[in-house]
């Protein structure tokens, strides 16, 4: 069995990463994308082996012959690499190869796990195309099957109009075995017919597809069971990178801050309600898409006029921002120079915009008399409520009429988590009158479940506040697509409600499962839609542990115990629904057998054991 790798393409969508280097020599972990390949095909002894070359061949032949001295390795170069397509590169390689042996083609912008090149080789069909169930991100040519497993059609990305339909398809890898009756026959004899009388600057799997519409081959089509990336752009390589190195998938995580849509990690780490939006709004936000990618969204007045709709907030009050993290640099900014009190722990960005704050502890749990005698210094005090990561919740009656005992004080409280707590908002007490010193921030992105929209509310009743805000917020300040989620919002706020209440029973749910755990020394009472976990862990298990579960177990929480400054371990697990506190239990109870944690002693309770 030979191979034919196709290498000669410029891949302008990786610029400016292939400035320098051709794409198949960045590297995913510690290998290059096409020492993987050809180290692959050695090892199952697939050679001759040959490339086509085109764009900065000389340093690929230079690496190969370097790395690979004693393979047998040809060459095939296609000097008009710059102006064709693979189909010229196939066609190039059929007419000086010996076509008198099966042939594994592969593309060489692949990465794959050894068994997808197993399942190939082991394949009982004489020719194969390794194809994958279609999922968001993929691109590409796509094939249908019978049910047998026979490709019926072969689609490339030309023929995938805007209402094309991927949900029976499958996404080719560009791998295939072909027997060498088919290569030495119908295949080189199309692929040279094609490029002399139809042009060059087409893809190989269009006269595949025509071969398979003309009945004149049959191809089977092995759905893979191991993990493989496509790499084109450098988004994919990013991904490539989470998929192919484990032991970096922690820290590309918590780096990024978010993004994860391309990993198959369950997120326990960022915090969303998991009930919401409804599949009904899903779909309506969906159909209307396209109109609203091609639209404006409306001006600052009106937006702020929708979202006090949507929370049936009042319309004078109310300030819709692209989330609260939009108001983070304004607050820095109005209040520099001021006195400033904050919790502590408590969410980072107090931490970042106030890094000289004075602070209360929440322990957790908060001593009022610490914010009454640090606040008596203060030019603003900040409330988060439910605080964030310990869910203490305090009294909003307590935060308003500590308001209005300091008038002279500015009042900032951040009530992201409120609506999953037994407390009311302050601002049903703003919008009654005598706060005017009280500056609320809501993240939307917590309650409504739409992190990826940007959606937050600022709620004040002060004037010379509002018109701060209005100067500093930009006419067009939402997506149409956010602006439109609001909208829709109207219609479904019994959904919304109950969503709450389902969160909550969910967070007693997981209360209740995490003490169970030989992992967990305590359960902090929460009031939002999280709980802070103590461990029977110290600081640097804590570390290792949320490592491990991200590497082996595809599953994401939040080590804050740096936060915590006692030198134990603690994890803040988000509330997610009764399957995944599943997968998240028994992803634990896996850590535990694991290893990483300590064993409680003979007779002693596990909960009770383990360093600090």
């Amino acid at each position: 069995m030979q191979a034919l790798v196709l290498a000669a393409g410029v891949g302008r969508r990786m610029l400016p990463l292939t400035d320098a280097v051709p794409k198949t020599l960045l590297t995913v972990g510690p290998s290059t994308i096409i020492d993987r390949i050809i180290g692959g095909l050695a090892h199952r002894g697939v050679t001759p082996i040959t490339v086509v070359t085109g764009y900065r061949a000389d340093e690929l032949r230079a690496h190969l012959g370097g790395r690979f001295p004693d393979l047998d390795v040809r060459y095939v170069h296609n000097s008009e690499y710059d102006s064709t397509n693979n189909i010229h590169s196939m066609a190039l390689a059929f007419e000086q190869m010996d076509l008198d042996d099966d042939l594994v083609l592969i593309e060489s912008d692949l990465v794959y796990e050894e068994g997808v090149l197993d399942q190939l080789i082991r394949s009982p069909h004489l020719d194969v195309a390794l194809v994958d169930r279609y999922r968001t991100g993929m691109d590409g040519t796509v094939v249908t099957l019978s049910e047998t497993g026979v490709v019926t059609q072969v689609i490339p990305p030309h023929l995938q109009m805007r209402d094309f339909s991927f949900a029976d398809k499958y996404k080719t890898l560009n791998i295939y075995r072909f027997s060498a009756e088919f290569c030495s026959g119908p295949l080189r004899e199309l692929l040279g017919q094609y490029t002399r009388m139809w042009g060059r600057n087409a893809y190989y799997e269009l006269v595949l597809g025509i071969l398979v519409y003309l009945q004149q081959a049959e191809v089977f089509g092995e759905v893979v069971q191991d993990r493989w990336a496509e790499v084109d752009d450098p988004n994919d390589l990013r991904v490539a990178e989470y998929e192919f190195s484990p032991d970096k998938r922690y820290e590309l995580l918590t780096s990024a801050w978010g993004g994860s849509w391309t990993t198959d990690v369950l997120d326990f780490a960022f915090i969303r309600n998991t009930y919401f939006p409804t599949p009904a709004m899903v779909s309506e936000l969906r159909h209307n898409l396209p109109d609203l990618l091609a639209g404006y969204g409306s001006r600052q007045e009106v937006l702020d006029e929708k979202l006090s709709w949507a929370l049936a907030y009042p319309v004078p009050l109310v300030h819709a921002v692209a989330g609260a993290s939009q108001a983070y640099p304004w607050l820095r900014s109005w209040f520099a120079g001021r006195r400033v009190l904050v919790p502590a722990p408590t969410f980072g960005e107090y931490d970042r915009v106030f890094p000289d704050a004075a602070r209360y502890r929440d322990q957790p749990g908060v001593r009022w008399e610490d914010v009454e005698r640090l606040g008596a210094d203060a030019d603003v005090v900040v409330f988060v409520n439910p605080n964030n990561p310990t869910g203490t919740v305090l009294p909003t009656t307590t935060i308003a009429d500590y308001a209005r005992r300091h008038p002279s004080t500015t009042v900032v409280v951040d009530e992201s988590f409120i609506d999953f707590s037994d407390e009311v908002s302050v601002v049903q007490q703003v919008s009654g009158g005598g706060l005017d010193n009280v500056l609320v921030i809501k993240s939307l992105s917590k309650s409504l479940g739409v992190p990826g929209l940007r959606l937050g509310a600022l709620v004040t009743s002060d004037e010379a506040m509002a018109g701060r805000i209005r100067e500093a917020t930009p006419i067009w300040n939402l997506s149409s697509t956010a602006e439109h989620f609001l909208e829709i919002m109207l219609k479904h706020r019994v959904p919304l409600e109950r969503s709450f209440h389902r969160t909550a029973a969910d967070r007693e749910l997981l209360t209740q499962e995490l003490k169970a755990s030989p992992l967990v020394r305590t359960v902090l009472p929460s009031a939002a839609n999280f709980l802070l976990v103590r461990l029977t862990l110290g600081a640097a298990g804590a570390d290792a542990g949320a490592r491990w579960l991200v590497e082996h177990r595809a599953v994401f929480v939040k080590d804050v115990s740096t936060k915590m400054a006692d030198g134990g371990g603690w994890w803040r697990i988000a509330v997610r629904d009764a399957h995944d506190i599943g997968v998240l239990v028994q992803a634990m109870r896996d850590l535990y057998e694991h290893g990483l944690a300590p064993r409680p002693a003979s007779g002693a309770s596990p909960a009770l054991q383990g360093s600090t």
